[in-house]
Parts: C-alpha cells; structure tokens; sequence
C-alpha cells in the first residue's frame, strides 16, 4: 500500500512534467525527473539495515537540486539540504519563469526542491516509527503479534493496566480482563496522568520505564554484552573512558579572550559563540519544557550510591595513562569529585525471544523510571504527583486560579499582575503553619510542581503561564456573566446529553479546563514557534504546522474528507502499512482535533473519544534517545544582557546567570521585574550548539545543600557525559545507523565540506576561513581525546545499516551490500579514528554540517522527528478529546485563536499568511508594558530586535528601531 502511494505520486509527477515539457525543456534537471518519475518513488524498506539514510538516487537528487545536490551527494549527510528552496533567498534557483497555476509552482525547480524534502522528512517519519519503538514492557508482543493481530497495531496491553492497591484499581474495573477509564477519572488530565489513554490506564503515568528508540541489544555499549558491541569498542571504553571531565575541559568549555574579566562565569564580560536566528527565552523555554516531559529524579534525588566524576585519565601518544596532579590543575578538573548515581527501576538481565530466526532481547539490560508524566500536560505547573500537587497553591479567593502574590516593587512600576508565592518552610515555628513539601535545596524558591533546577528563566515561565491560566479564568467568568444559561460545551461523561451552562461550571471544573487550556497552548507555541524558529527553513516551517494543523488548514471539507479516508485506512486489511499511511495523511489533516469528526452517534459521544489516538503498537513513553538529544546546556550564555523597558536599546549591566539559580532566582526577578527579563532574554542572542561552548560556571557549580558526602561543586557538562553512558545510550556513530542515518567514517568527516569546496574554489571569505580552521582544529581535539587504532576489517560492528561492497555512499536498495566492519570502508589494518567510541553528545556538537537554520544538528533532529509526532498522535487531549465536551468551545476556540480572538500579522511572513504566534499573544496579554516592543516581533524566540530579511534570513542586523542597540555594533 505504501508503495503503491508513493508510487502513485510518481506517476502523478511523470504526467504533468510532460503536459509542462513546453517550458521546462530547457532544465537540464528535467530528464531525471523524468527518469525518477518513471521508475517510482522507492517504497519503504522491509528490513532496517535497508534504510534509505536520508540519501536518495542521483536522478531524484538532481531533480530536486541540481549542481548542489551533486556537489555534496558523497557526504555522510542528508540530502534534502542540498535542494533548492530549503534555505534562505539563496537557495532559491533564481529561475524567471512565473508559474500561473498551483500545479506549475510545484514542478518549478523550488517546488521540486520542497516537495522533495517534505518527502524525504515524511519518509524518514514512517521509516522510524516502523523500526525504533521499543518499549521495554511490550516489545515481545510488537514482534510477534497477538493472536491473529499485528503486534505493531496493538492498541491496548496488559502491562499498561493499573496494579492492585493503586486508588483507582477499582474504579478501571479491577481485576478485569480489561481495564476501562470513566466517569471523572477521563474529564481532565490527571494529576499523575492516568487514563490518558482509557483502555490504557498507566500508559504514559508518573513511575512508568522510559522506552527507546535504539535496539535494545545495542543499548550501553561499554557493557560489551554482545559481539557487535566488543568488536565495535574493543574494550576501549567504560564509564570513565574516554575521562567526562577531560571531555569537558578540552571538548566543550568556551574558551575565552579575557579569562579574568569571565572569571569562570562570575565576571562582567564572556565569550561565547552566538546563533543570530534564536534568542535566550528559547533557552529556557526548552528547560521548561523537559521539566514537564521527563525525570530521572525522585523528589530531586539520584540513588545514594557514589560514582567517580573522573579527572583521573587522559589520552597521550594515543594511549591512556592516569592524568598528573599537574595536568589536572592545568585542565581545572576535580580528581576527588563524586557524584550520586543513576536510578535504576530494574538491572536484572533481560530475557530473550526469537522471532524468524532472529533472537531479541525483550528490554533493555538496564531501565529507568520517568518520575514525571510523560504527556505534554504542563505537570511542571499543576503536578504529576499526590506529593508534588501540595506545592501547587490556588488562590483561596478564587479556587479556580493559581495563587499570585502582589510585590510592592513591581506594584509601585506599574506590574500589578502579580508574581508566585515563595515555599512555605514554617521558619517562624507557628502552630498554625503547614510547610510545604521540599527538598531542602528548594528553600527559597518560588513554590511550583517541579522545583528541582530552578533558574530565572523557570521562574519567568511559570510566573507568565499562571498568570496565562488565571487570564483565561478572568475571560471565561466575563463570558459567563454574559450568556451565564448558554451551553458551555462541557460534558459529564455519565451525563452526557446534559448540557452544563456557563453559570454552572464549577470552580474546580474551571481549574481543570484552565490545566487543559494552558497545556494545550504550551504544546501549540513549542510546535508552530518554537520549533519553527529552532528550524528556520521552509521544509520545517511547512511540516510543523502540518503536524498541528494540516496543510489542508482553511479547506474543511477536503480535510473531512480526508480524515474518514484515513480511518478507513486504519481498518485495512494491511494494518502494518496503515498506520504508516496514517502517519503521512495526518500530514493534510494535521494531528490536533484527530477523531473529533468519527465517533458514534449523531453528536460527539465523550464516552468514545479514545478513538483519534495511535500509538503505532508501542505504548507512549518518552525514550531515553529524546532524553540524550535535549542535552542543550551550550544555549545559555554565563552572562545575561540586562535591559529596562523605559530604555531598550541600553544594555544596563551583565548579570552573571550563576547569581539567578535556585533560591537567587525569586529576589533577582522581584527586583528586576517580568517584563525587564522578558525584554533582556528577548533581545539577547543564546549560545549555538556547538564544541567548546559550554558555560564554564557550570563547570563548577555549588551544591552547597547536599548532605556531607559527594563534592560540594559538580561538572554539569562533565556529568551529561557521565549520564548517558549511565543510561546505556550507545555511543554517536551507532546511534546514528540506529536512527536511520549514514555513519561517519573519521573524524575529519565533521568539517564542512561546503567550506572545503569553497576554499578549493578559492571563495572563503575571511569569516569562513576561520570556521574551517577551527574545525579542523576540533577534528584534531577530537582524535587526541579519542584516538586511533588499527582495524580489523573481519569484525562486524553493526547489524543496523548495510553498506555497499563499493564503498560509494548513496545507492540503490539491493546493489551487493555489506554490514558496517571495524575499517569502516578503509582498507584492511589501517590507522583508524576510534569515530566509534565518541559519545552521542559530543558527536552531535560536533556536527558542523546542518541544513540552514538549524539550531540543533542532523542527528538530534531524527530523534526529534518521531517523538515530536507520537507525543499528539498518543495523547487524547490533543486528538479526539480536543473537543467542547472536555474543553468547552470557550476553551476550544481559545487554543485555536491563541486567545479570546483570532488576530493575523500585517502582510506575509516568510511567503506566509501568518497568525499571530501563540507566544507572543501570551506575552502582550499577560506583559501589557511590552506592547511597543512586542508589536514589530514576528516570532517571540527570534531576537526581538533583529531584522528578519526577506525570506529565511539569519543575518545580525537590526530594525530601525535598534539601530544604536550595541548589541549589533560589528
């Protein structure tokens, strides 16, 4: 069926580029288009080693890009950047011909090049959902099916049922074949994030595994439980090899101009390397977001077992010898320190099953626990524990609000919006005070859900979405007051042909419906604004608000249409295949609002709204992968730019981000003000991804709190090495063939090759000759960190991508291949770079090589591509129960709108018509005071004051309006 769909859009494309030939016969590109349009787009693999890795025939590449696909098909890289149309006004062909019909846009050489990389994007989805879920409960099951059903379109598994003695065991039905969620436990979110999925009660709750998406055989390599594993690493690595602080020292920490004016952090003046397209709120919005997504933390705490931090080894002459006291106080390492190690839910060895010949294991060799919900429900604010849901304060005036506190210094600036209330720790010893529930290390700090890592940026978030929530009573209560006996929409789940009135909702049904709200407006600004600005190119920008809102959005009868199509499909005798398909309508559709048109009944049923979700056979959690690959700790910089709103083109000071962790988070924001902060992380640019740009005080950073015991300063940087190989992610190169995506082959294969190009060309520019030293540089740090070896060609390493017996690097399916061997297509016994053993983290900061507007590397985004998706696709508050009866059209129209009104930007963004983006809508109800500064930002996560060009721009220029801004002096 797949097949078959892509290979009708070929036949498609082959009939109009002949009735266009009259005035395309002059592109040279044109005969293979011909050509790929005859043979047909290739169907999706059968096996993952068969994976197309991102790189496509040469026909297909020069169709859609021309000399510039050619130029860098033989790069480890995706193709589809390389096309035309997928940059900034560059990339475009510059052809004059000016086509008069939709049909003719998109056989132009700029329709060919964007179409061609929404398909390879589309392809490379449905290729990860078809071969990286593995759930470390149900994954025997996903192999080999149930019965007579597929594993892979299971949608309901034992393992997701609540256990006995959990409070609502009886009310799913017990000990039941099946359990089913009603009645209350499916109006809202809940607090742990039960009955999310109704046949599904703990799918997705707090305490469940966290899943993967790399085989789990090839999880934590330094174990060497297989032959793959051994002959990849060859007992080269282990916990502590290649040293994580050595790795932070020589790899990741900025390296500074004026080291004493840094002083580490503390200082008035540090270096750090700028990404000119994103700006410090999308710094912290991420922090903000993973709070709500994953833990490994149980109320802030790690295991109590101790585990070395290194600074004990380092490579020299290419082997491993103990590190001097003196090259440690050189590096500025910490030879003594220690730090708590991982939790772990169960380190039993895994059992094993055969399926077909093939042996798998039926979980990881270690597991996790995600003490957090795994839904995108805001638990960060409202809670995802009994014990955590104690710090969350409602208002007592009004019990469907969050409690805001007034501060006379803001009152007296002008902020009466208030600000969160500080924990309670009963300090005055009063018999009538009741202490909140903290670790101590949160004393002081601003009392929310999740309080571990808090920072001003945290305190800015959860300050702005309160008042976002208390906003959206204040308009739901105006409302009421006016039609208070009009339906509300809302439903009782026992009641369901009883409408509930304005006047008739409750002040807990209001908390509750605000919960759903915010956290639906949350995942709104991280799909269409934040994303959209972290992948600045049109591709992205179009699959993004496909997956929120269809690229049929506007044509609702089509999208009808199309969505009783697609729950046909799920019904087809193939169900393997369609769900795949259905992943690649939801395209048109959009995720959102899935299954709210199909359910029994003339009206919308509340009872049967677990429909519209699709979990692809796999229960919902986020992977340990997702977790590695939002390591984003290079984006802050040590020193924020601190700005007055009477006075926004002045820097007024820089103010050490050291001074704003936890506890100095609540008197720094009470002294500058919201507003203050918002306009300084708006306008100040973040740190890029990249090698050597981490924060160096975060190198050092005071645990003071902690009980006698481990250091009282830990390597943050250090310790993100030290985790993920804790959690068994497997080491860059491996990660990459497990995601579908080309191995490397040295570590010289991280320089550009377009600055290599351009420099043999004779065309670099001065900046870019100092970009391509510096990686070379790097590629060089690289090898004296990691080493060398001599390969042995006999040893297989991987199962997880074939190669050709050539060695060419893009081929076709099928053409004599072979498994990944310890040279890595270089001759038998050569000097090898041990490219195996660099950790994911690393390997992805070293990717210098990305498509235009790309915050995050390739690698980091095929993670992101699939959980992005599941994490709609699984949830029910975002597909069938996105609905009045759950929200009510109030609420509804409040998501869709991104307010109590639909408000569009003058003129086009980007080619676009565009709405006002959901953030900033949020900033200028809830910051009124920023109104002037907010009018002219297009995107609340691109430095406000940045002139954004024509089309796709990422140069540092200003507005007119911050033309003296120092922050753009050259």
């Amino acid at each position: 069926m797949l097949k078959w769909i892509f290979g009708a859009i070929a036949s498609v494309f082959l009939v109009l580029l002949i009735l266009f030939a009259g005035w395309i016969v002059i592109d040279p590109t044109v005969a293979d288009c011909r050509s790929m349009a005859a043979r047909g787009i290739p169907g999706l693999a059968d096996e993952p080693e068969d994976r197309f890795l991102g790189k496509v025939r040469f026909d297909t590449g020069d169709c859609r890009g021309g000399e510039k696909f050619q130029a860098y098909r033989d790069t480890p890289w995706v193709d589809w950047t390389n096309y035309w149309n997928t940059g900034d006004k560059r990339s475009q062909s510059g052809s004059s011909y000016k086509p008069i019909t939709v049909i003719g846009e998109h056989l132009t050489r700029d329709g060919r090049g964007l179409d061609g990389a929404l398909l390879d994007l589309e392809r490379q989805r449905v290729e990860l959902i078809k071969f990286n879920l593995f759930d470390n409960y149900t994954f025997e099951e996903y192999m080999r099916g149930r019965g007579e059903r597929n594993g892979r379109v299971l949608d309901y598994w034992p393992e997701m049922r609540l256990a006995a003695g959990h409070p609502a065991y009886e009310a799913v039905g017990g000990d039941a074949e099946q359990q089913v969620c009603g009645g209350d436990l499916i109006r809202h979110r809940t607090v742990t994030g039960i009955c999310n999925d109704m046949i599904n009660p703990a799918m997705g709750a707090t305490g469940m595994e966290f899943s993967r998406n790399a085989a789990f055989d090839q999880t934590f390599p330094r174990l060497e439980k297989n032959e793959l594993a051994a002959n990849r690493h060859d007992g080269r690595i282990n916990l502590m090899t290649p040293d994580p602080q050595v790795i932070s020292r020589v790899l990741l920490t900025r390296e500074q101009s004026d080291p004493e004016a840094c002083a580490a952090g503390h200082g008035t003046q540090c270096d750090y390397k700028k990404a000119p397209f994103f700006n410090v709120l999308a710094a912290y919005w991420i922090q903000f977001m993973t709070h709500d997504w994953f833990s490994h933390l149980e109320e802030g705490h790690n295991s109590t077992r101790l585990v070395s931090m290194g600074c004990r080894t380092h490579r020299v002459n290419n082997e491993v010898v103990p590190l001097s006291p003196e090259d440690a106080k050189a590096l500025g390492c910490n030879r003594d320190a220690k730090e708590y190690g991982s939790l772990y839910a169960q380190t039993s060895d895994p059992g094993s099953f055969e399926v077909d010949g093939r042996t798998y294991l039926d979980r990881a060799y270690k597991t996790t626990r995600n003490t957090v919900t795994a839904w995108w429900d805001a638990s960060q604010i409202y809670g995802y524990s009994d014990l955590s849901r104690q710090r969350v304060k409602r208002d007592p005036d009004d019990m469907a609000k969050l409690l805001l506190t007034s501060i006379d210094a803001r009152v007296q600036a002008g902020d009466d919006g208030g600000y969160l209330p500080v924990f309670n720790e009963c300090a005055d010893g009063s018999a009538a005070c009741t202490p909140d529930p903290i670790n101590p290390k949160w004393a002081g700090q601003e009392a929310v859900a999740f309080p571990e890592n808090w920072s001003i940026g945290m305190s800015f978030y959860h300050n702005l979405f309160t008042r976002e929530h208390n906003a959206f009573v204040d308009a739901f209560r105006a409302q009421a007051e006016k039609t208070p006996e009009a339906d509300s929409g809302l439903r009782h789940p026992d009641r369901v042909d009883q409408a509930i009135a304005f006047q008739d909702v409750t002040d807990d049904e209001l908390f509750e419906i605000g919960r759903l709200v915010v956290a639906a407006m949350i995942a709104k600004i991280h799909t269409i604004e934040w994303t959209t600005q972290l992948l600045y190119n049109e591709p992205l920008r179009t699959a993004m608000f496909s997956n929120w809102q269809g690229l049929l959005h506007g044509h609702d009868e089509t999208k009808r249409i199309v969505e009783e199509f697609s729950e046909e499909l799920r019904q087809s005798e193939d169900p393997f295949e369609a769900n795949l398909i259905y992943s690649i309508i939801s395209s048109g559709t959009g995720i959102v609002g899935t299954g709210t048109t199909n359910v029994p009944g003339s009206m919308p049923d509340v009872r049967y709204s677990n429909g519209g979700v699709n979990h692809f056979g796999s229960p919902f959690n986020f992977p340990e992968e997702f977790i590695s690959v939002y390591r984003l700790h290079p984006l802050l910089p040590d020193l924020l730019e601190m700005r007055d709103v009477g006075d926004p083109n002045a820097i007024q000071n820089s103010m050490p981000i050291i001074d704003t962790f936890r506890y100095k988070a609540t008197p720094v924001m009470h002294a500058h003000g919201i507003e203050n902060f918002a306009l300084s992380m708006g306008r100040q640019r973040l740190g890029a991804l990249a090698l050597q740009n981490h924060p160096q005080f975060l190198q050092n950073l005071e645990m003071l709190a902690r009980p006698a015991g481990p250091t009282k300063t830990v390597d943050v940087i250090a310790l993100d090495v030290l985790r993920d190989r804790e959690r068994g992610i497997p080491r860059f190169n491996e990660f990459r063939r497990q995601i579908g995506l080309k191995q490397l082959t040295s570590f010289d294969d991280f320089v550009d090759q377009h600055l290599v190009l351009k420099g043999e060309r004779g065309e670099l520019t001065e900046t870019e000759a100092l970009a391509l030293a510096d990686q070379r540089k790097l590629a060089g740090l690289l090898r004296d960190v990691y080493g060398t070896h001599v390969c042995d060609a006999s040893k297989i390493i991987s199962n997880a991508q074939s190669l050709p017996a050539t060695g060419a690097r893009a081929r076709p399916l099928g053409s004599g291949e072979v498994m990944p061997n310890d040279c890595l297509g270089h001759p038998d016994g050569s000097v090898v770079d041990n490219v195996e053993d660099i950790d994911t983290i690393v390997g992805y900061l070293a990717e210098t090589t990305r498509p235009h507007g790309f915050a995050i590397s390739e690698t980091q985004f095929q993670i992101f591509i699939i959980n992005a998706s599941r994490r709609l696709f699984s949830d029910r508050f975002f597909t069938s129960s996105f609905r009045p009866e759950y929200y009510t059209q109030f609420g509804i129209d409040w998501v869709m709108n991104s307010g109590p009104d639909m408000r569009m930007e003058a003129g086009k963004v980007n080619g676009h018509r565009q709405e006002v983006m959901p953030l900033k809508r949020v900033l200028m109800r809830n910051l009124p005071g920023l109104s002037d500064q907010l009018e002219p930002v297009v995107n609340a996560f691109d430095p406000w004051a940045r002139d954004r060009g024509r089309y796709y721009s990422l140069a540092w220029e200003p507005i007119p309006a911050a033309a003296d801004d120092p922050a753009f002096a050259k």
